[in-house]
């Protein structure tokens, strides 16, 4: 194959996505050369909290995990402006701050900044694509960078890449899915009698549930995965403010285990239908019939029916979600830009 090429990062954002990520990295740092010629070194961090870490030879988890500098009002900025002075074959950065429900910034400046840079952008984060996906991608060409989200639904499961890849010419019309692990889960538990309050804790414990869960439990966060996935897949132009939205309470329990008793299930379901007037969004707790696919999904399981024009309905599940497969779709479409900006001439085989 063709010789390594070296990808300078700057993580902006430094939770436990982004921490996962660093170890995720370290994991295949021998394999992403030899499978996928790629070096990559993280030369730089910033979070508005911690503020901004910056070495052009390069940060290792130690460093990452000591004391960063003071910085301006913006961090993010300061470390990509930084960035645009590496020499190495790809610039990247990587952002993973959390969703910002009302307009989601600043997640949407961090990614234009990328662009203005000459950065690739790959983001983990919904509210770029949930809030301007279009004007995103359109920015992006005109910069000549790639601009990727796989992690920003259902984790690391390939939605995007799906679709983008694997279903050239076919059209989607609707999707419909459970994509919020903290309320399925929390469902399940009411299902087999367990507290509302315990089950929710039990998530933020497992760091899938934020420490304030309403965006989970009222239904915002998969109201802006359903944003998401209709203007990428259908596309829409919405906002997580366009999507029909209810959430979940303490008050479901009574009614998921009457479901249950009476052979169907009470499930938070995201959907989207492209219709003659645009494309209507929604997100409300229904009970589905038990040979429903969704309806089988216990605990954090999540899946995605897509109906197409060609292939009729095609479903992809994910029967466990956790940071690894969040950090995972970093990773992945780390490797997918190297392959689209400079890709191997002989990928190595790998020995099983």
């Amino acid at each position: 194959m063709s010789a390594s090429i070296r990808a300078d990062l700057a993580l902006i954002g430094f939770g436990n996505v982004a921490q996962r990520f660093v170890g995720l990295l370290d994991e295949y740092r021998d394999r992403l050369p030899v499978e996928h010629g790629l070096e990559c070194r993280i030369v730089g961090a910033a979070t508005r909290r911690k503020g901004v870490l910056y070495d052009e030879r390069g940060l290792d988890a130690a460093r990452l995990s000591g004391t960063w500098a003071t910085s301006s009002s913006t961090p993010g900025a300061h470390v990509i402006r930084k960035l645009h002075g590496s020499d190495a074959d790809l610039r990247v950065v990587i952002e993973t701050t959390t969703l910002d429900i009302a307009a989601g910034q600043p997640a949407i400046d961090h990614v234009r900044a990328g662009f203005a840079a000459g950065c690739h952008v790959i983001t983990a984060n919904k509210g770029p694509v949930a809030f301007a996906y279009a004007a995103l991608r359109d920015e992006a060409r005109a910069a000549g960078v790639q601009f990727l989200f796989e992690g920003a639904v259902m984790d690391g499961v390939p939605i995007f890449n799906l679709v983008r890849e694997t279903l050239p010419g076919a059209t989607v019309s609707e999707l419909r899915g459970v994509v919020n692990s903290t309320t399925n889960h929390v469902l399940t538990a009411l299902e087999n009698g367990e507290a509302f309050d315990a089950a929710v804790a039990r998530m933020q414990a497992e760091g899938i549930a934020e420490a304030d869960p309403s965006l989970d439990l009222d239904g915002w966060d998969a109201a802006a995965k359903t944003a998401a996935l209709a203007n990428v897949l259908l596309g829409a132009s919405l906002t997580p403010h366009s999507v029909e939205r209810t959430g979940i309470t303490r008050s479901d329990g009574d009614r998921a285990r009457q479901a249950r008793a009476h052979g169907r299930r009470l499930k938070l379901v995201a959907s989207a239908v492209r219709t003659t007037s645009g494309v209507r969004a929604v997100v409300e707790a229904r009970e589905l019939p038990a040979t429903d696919l969704l309806a089988s999904l216990d605990g954090k399981a999540n899946a995605l029916v897509l109906r197409t024009d060609v292939l009729g309905e095609i479903a992809i599940c994910q029967l466990e979600g956790s940071l690894t497969h969040t950090a995972y779709a970093l990773l992945s479409d780390l490797i997918t830009l190297r392959r689209r900006e400079a890709p191997p001439a002989a990928p190595a085989r790998r020995t099983l």
